[in-house]
Parts: C-alpha cells; sequence; structure tokens
C-alpha cells in the first residue's frame, strides 16, 4: 500500500476510536445532581458538542458569504427543514468521508475525485427533492380548488378555504397553505403570502389562482365559479402535460440509456480488466480521449435533454 492509504487508513482507524471513546461509557451510567436544579443547563455531549460547534461555524462562515438566505429559499423549495448551517455540516461530513474512502479504495486522485462528487450528489438530492415537491403541489392543485370552491360555497371566508385545504389535503400543498394561513393570522398581507407560495413552488397555474383571490378581494363577486373556471383550466393543461410525457417517454429514456451505458461499460472494464483500461490513465494521449468524451458526453446530455423536455 501506498503512504497516502497507510495514512486515509489511519486516520480512519481514528475516527473509529474517537466515536468508539465518545460513545462508550465505561462502568455504570450515573446522572450528576446537578440535573435536578430546575435552573440547571442541559449538559451536552462530546459529539453533541462538536457537531453544534460545527454547525455554528457554518453559520457563521455562511453569514460572512451573504448564502444564508439563498440557501435558506432552497431549502424551504425541497421541503428540507434542516438550517442551511446543518446542510454544510453533513455536506462537509459526507466530502471528508468520500475522500477518505477513495483514498484508501485508490489513490491520491481517486480521493479527490470522492470528495468533488460527494457535495454535489447532495446538492443533487436536494435539487431532485425540490424538483418532485413542485410536481406533487402541480398535481395536488386540481383537488384543492375544488375543495376551495367547496368551502366558499358553504359560506366560509377565503382564509378558512385555506385552513380548510391545509386540514385535508396531502403534502405539500398541506403544508404550504397551512403555512400561509398561519402567516395570514399574524399580521402578513394574504395576497403577499399566496404570490410566495406561488414564487416557491414555480407554479404558474397557482399564480393565475393568486390573481383570481385578489380580484375578489378588490372588486367581489362569486370567487367559487372562477375556481371552478381555474379548475377546469388547470385540469386540460395537466392532462395535456401527461400525454406529452408519454409521447416524450422514448426519448427520454434513450437519453438515460446512452448517458449510463459507457460510465456502467467503464466500470465493469475496470473490476474485470483493469490494466486494460490503466493504459487510458498513463498516457497523455488516454487522458485527452477520458477528457474529449466526457466533454461530449456532457453536450450530448444537455442537448436530449432540450429536446425531449416539454414546456408549458
Amino acid at each position: 500500500m501506498s503512504a497516502a492509504a497507510w495514512v486515509a487508513v489511519l486516520a480512519v482507524a481514528a475516527s473509529l476510536a474517537l466515536a468508539v471513546v465518545a460513545f462508550a461509557s465505561p462502568g455504570r451510567t450515573t446522572v450528576p445532581l446537578t440535573r435536578l436544579k430546575p435552573d440547571a443547563e442541559p449538559t451536552r455531549g462530546r459529539m453533541a458538542g462538536a457537531a453544534e460547534d460545527a454547525t455554528a461555524f457554518a453559520d457563521r462562515l455562511l453569514r460572512r458569504t451573504g448564502r444564508t438566505g439563498q440557501l435558506q429559499t432552497f431549502l424551504e423549495e425541497a421541503g428540507v427543514r434542516s438550517r442551511p448551517a446543518e446542510v454544510l455540516v453533513i455536506a462537509g461530513g459526507a466530502t471528508l468521508g468520500a475522500g477518505a474512502l477513495g483514498l484508501v479504495l485508490g489513490n491520491v486522485a481517486t480521493g479527490v475525485v470522492f470528495a468533488l462528487v460527494a457535495p454535489l450528489a447532495v446538492a443533487g438530492v436536494i435539487s431532485v427533492r425540490r424538483t418532485r415537491r413542485r410536481a406533487a403541489f402541480m398535481a395536488q392543485l386540481d383537488e384543492s380548488l375544488q375543495l376551495m370552491a367547496s368551502s366558499l360555497r358553504a359560506g366560509h371566508s377565503v382564509l378558512r378555504a385555506l385552513d380548510a385545504v391545509s386540514r385535508d389535503s396531502e403534502s405539500p400543498t398541506s403544508e404550504e397553505f397551512s403555512r400561509v394561513v398561519n402567516e395570514a393570522r399574524v399580521g402578513r398581507d394574504l395576497n403577499e403570502a399566496l404570490e410566495e407560495v406561488a414564487r416557491r413552488t414555480s407554479s404558474e397555474d397557482f399564480s393565475w389562482v393568486v390573481q383570481a383571490i385578489a380580484i375578489h378581494r378588490e372588486v367581489g363577486g362569486n370567487l367559487a365559479e372562477v375556481l371552478d373556471s381555474v379548475g377546469v383550466t388547470i385540469r386540460e393543461r395537466n392532462k395535456l402535460r401527461r400525454q406529452a410525457r408519454v409521447l416524450s417517454a422514448e426519448g427520454r429514456t434513450s437519453g438515460v440509456v446512452l448517458f449510463l451505458l459507457p460510465p456502467i461499460v467503464t466500470g465493469l472494464l475496470v473490476i474485470v480488466a483493469p490494466d486494460y483500461v490503466g493504459r487510458l490513465v498513463e498516457s497523455s494521449a488516454g487522458i485527452v480521449m477520458l477528457t474529449v468524451s466526457a466533454t461530449l458526453m456532457a453536450v450530448g446530455a444537455l442537448w436530449l435533454r432540450t429536446i425531449v423536455k416539454v414546456r408549458f
């Protein structure tokens, strides 16, 4: 084994030893008498204290860079309830762990690659959650409008109708509407809260609903009929969107297969015949070929994504 591999092994062993020391408690567990005092501050464990210190440091770092608000918005759109500093600590821990794993399995270059992939993987997971949350909100919007219209016909106010939707709908609609109701109860303007939901979910259909509610609050009228009309329009748009996705499913599947096939085949060759693939990274010509191939694959993936993506 190389020197870097031995360093990585020692680092992993030291981490395990620290974890054992932190979690293992020799002898009988005792509770200090100071915890019986009402005004006593709660004691922190070693691991809990280290996590809080790391989170505080990440919070200060985000405040200095001015990225706290942007990251908080990104997490809210994805439905992640963790604080930005906590997510940053998780990404940092994943980076260190992936780098150490790469050093153990390969060399320094492998460790660097693993360390670079780890934060991208964390961001990718959050981005996927945001996309799925927006899609779920759009899929539930038709039923939400029907429930709002029924509540308005029963004589309830707009705020009570939104409250009914927040109690009877599924996530994420229930979470977003509950947030609107809570903000309106503490004094925030209802239209501003609804517009923020439309921006957070990136739903053009819901923006129409917000405009209809704003017009109703200014000039009056039968809001239930307006919501029914908007619901019919949204239902037809969703039907057309599903048809477009069905027609473009073959192209999207072909793009995924074409993008994943070269890495999978390369990984199998690395396992079966590592000397055969190792010649690519041992010569400058092989490195150039790998770079050009990766660039062409990235361009092709973006091209296919642009072709098969249907926008409404």
